[in-house]
């Protein structure tokens, strides 16, 4: 990859200063060598260089410890809806578990809550839904009884 991208690097100045029939002729080249599309190859050579991003994008998180923890205590009063119904409920559980006293929020941790969408609601609660699982789903394949032995028997 390294070597296709000084390709790029060596070619696009070439290529910039052309005109349409040399254009036309380094892209023939260009194409052949690296295998890539015509098309592929004109967008790669307008720009230049090729920009690799490594890792993950430095300060991503807008939501700090403090918002999250806010937000499972929310979720746990809910008992532990998903995000896409939780998020409407938000700003009305919020206010009534602080009209009762079972929640104090600074005014920036309580506007970042509310700011929340539900698939961040989902990502945020991934790691402790994990942990903990879902007490309130019955578990998959039962039926009650003594009907997984008698299913499909004609008694």
């Amino acid at each position: 990859m390294a070597a296709r991208d000084e390709l790029v690097a060596a070619i696009a100045g070439r290529y910039a200063q052309g005109d349409r029939a040399e254009r036309g002729r380094i892209l023939d080249e260009f194409s052949a060598v690296t295998g890539f599309h015509r098309k592929h190859a004109m967008r790669l050579l307008r720009v230049g260089e090729v920009k690799r991003r490594s890792g993950a994008r430095p300060g991503r998180r807008v939501y700090d410890e403090a918002v999250r923890e806010a937000l499972i205590v929310v979720w746990e009063a809910s008992d532990r809806i998903c995000g896409k119904r939780l998020r409407p409920l938000l700003p009305i559980l919020v206010e009534a578990m602080e009209r009762h006293g079972h929640l104090q929020l600074e005014r920036e941790v309580r506007t970042k809550l509310l700011a929340m969408s539900a698939a961040t609601i989902d990502r945020a609660l991934r790691d402790i839904r994990r942990a903990g699982g879902n007490s309130n789903a019955p578990p998959v394949g039962s039926f009650g009884g003594d009907q997984a032995q008698r299913a499909g028997a004609h008694i």
